[in-house]
């Protein structure tokens, strides 16, 4: 089938890379030249491990294209897909639908045929109608169907989660649109994996409900970790306690410094002002946004309280700063709320990422950017890890210990023991829940 992807972010970049490996011939198209120039010489513009090989692959063989014209990749298409970004607007907390809806007005003028215009962007409920009537006012005589089709990418496993995907949402109007959502996702039926076909408010829907539902257990798990640590408890007991409850699952249940990225921020924001809008206020998803600020504030006053209640003139070392390891991703890290505050505390921060420099240099000013872990305990006073790259998984602490002044770790992701830590030549260590 004939796919035009609009939008080469994230997600519009992995779905059409990943269509276009289902045999489809898919034409991604983007307003920025640099870009596409970029994706045209091979150059991926975001890291998504496994993602540069296999757009190379599929570009190769002649199915993967890339172009400012959306007129031109519109043509003939069998679906168009919106992938656009939809952050929260500034004021209101509500999802930014400029970018989406001047995306159907450009699709309605530029259909030259029957086509089903997906939404794989995240929006709020009874945006698909409303993109349906843009696309009608900009081509009255346009012949189409609107489909919901909202992603569940993980950043990190993304084209695995695409390729093997827990399920597809699909919300659809007509027999039509079924049929050719159902060829275009034919790979993943062939293989048994589950198809949900609903109606379009159900499948916009869905996506801010799991989206809440996991920022909840996160959320969750980092309260009973506060508790923890006042009564004496271990929240990595504590989690594998409760996790395997088959009701529960072990999933998201890892405390921590609270969520970030892409998705969780803007999406509970996004669903506590449609429950406001229409009366029914998210009083859970509304407590878990404040929670979430709170715990990052905590692990800055966790970090202080192991400087002995000042980081003013300490050298810190912060180990990881992207939301999450296996992406570049910055949006709403933990690390943009952490650092800043140290900085501002009179800190002399260090900071290493395997990937996160080329976002956050611009994000996090002040801090000093080092190519590896040892070179920023160089010196320091705290060592703090803030996202579990495997590259920090297995350090060796006593080298570790031996470059600091002061040999202390702050390690918000649990990844070492304390005894371990302390064994190594460490003379202070905290946890998160421990």
């Amino acid at each position: 089938m004939k796919i035009a992807m609009i939008g080469t972010g994230y997600v519009g970049l992995v779905s059409g890379v990943c269509f276009s490996d289902f045999g489809h011939d898919v034409t991604c198209v983007d307003k920025d030249p640099s870009k596409i120039d970029r994706l045209r010489a091979g150059e991926v513009p975001i890291f998504e491990p496994g993602l540069q090989d296999l757009m190379a692959k599929n570009v190769a063989a002649g199915r993967l294209s890339f172009t400012l014209d959306l007129a031109e990749a519109v043509a003939g298409a069998d679906a168009v897909f919106i992938a656009v970004g939809t952050p929260t607007r500034r004021g209101d907390g509500h999802a930014d639908l400029t970018y989406v809806m001047a995306a159907a007005a450009e699709i309605g003028a530029a259909l030259t045929g029957y086509a089903v215009i997906v939404t794989k962007s995240t929006v709020p409920v009874g945006t698909n109608r409303k993109v349906a009537e843009a696309v009608a006012a900009a081509n009255p005589a346009a012949s189409f169907d609107i489909a919901s089709n909202p992603e569940f990418l993980r950043e990190g496993a993304a084209i695995d989660d695409f390729m093997h995907p827990d399920r597809v949402v699909v919300g659809v109007e007509s027999p039509r649109a079924q049929k050719v959502m159902s060829d275009i996702y034919r790979p993943l039926f062939l293989r048994e994996f589950p198809i949900v076909f609903t109606g379009l408010e159900s499948a916009e829907m869905i996506k801010y409900a799991a989206n809440a539902f996991l920022a909840t257990k996160i959320t969750f798990i980092n309260e009973i970790a506060a508790l923890c640590e006042k009564v004496g408890a271990d929240i990595k007991a504590v989690s594998k306690g409760i996790g395997l409850d088959g009701r529960i699952g072990n999933k998201f249940l890892h405390a921590g410094p609270g969520y970030g990225g892409s998705c969780f921020p803007k999406d509970t924001k996004a669903l506590a002002r449609i429950g406001q809008d229409h009366a029914v206020p998210m009083q859970i998803t509304e407590t878990v946004i404040r929670v979430n600020e709170e715990v990052k504030a905590r692990m800055t006053e966790k970090i202080t309280d192991l400087c002995g209640g000042s980081v003013n003139g300490k050298t810190v070392a912060v180990l990881g700063v992207t939301f999450k390891p296996n992406t570049d991703d910055m949006r709403d890290a933990p690390s943009l709320t952490i650092v800043p505050a140290l900085v501002g505390g009179g800190a002399r921060v260090r900071v290493t990422d395997p990937e996160g420099q080329r976002e956050g240099e611009a994000l996090l000013p002040g801090v000093k950017w080092c190519e590896n872990a040892y070179q920023a305990a160089q010196g320091a006073d705290v060592v703090v890890i803030l996202t579990e790259w495997n590259e920090f998984r297995a350090l060796d602490l006593a080298k570790l210990a031996r470059k600091m002044d002061t040999p202390r770790m702050a390690d918000l992701r649990n990844i070492y023991a304390r005894d371990d830590v302390l064994a190594a030549g460490f003379t202070a260590y905290t946890g998160v829940g421990r």
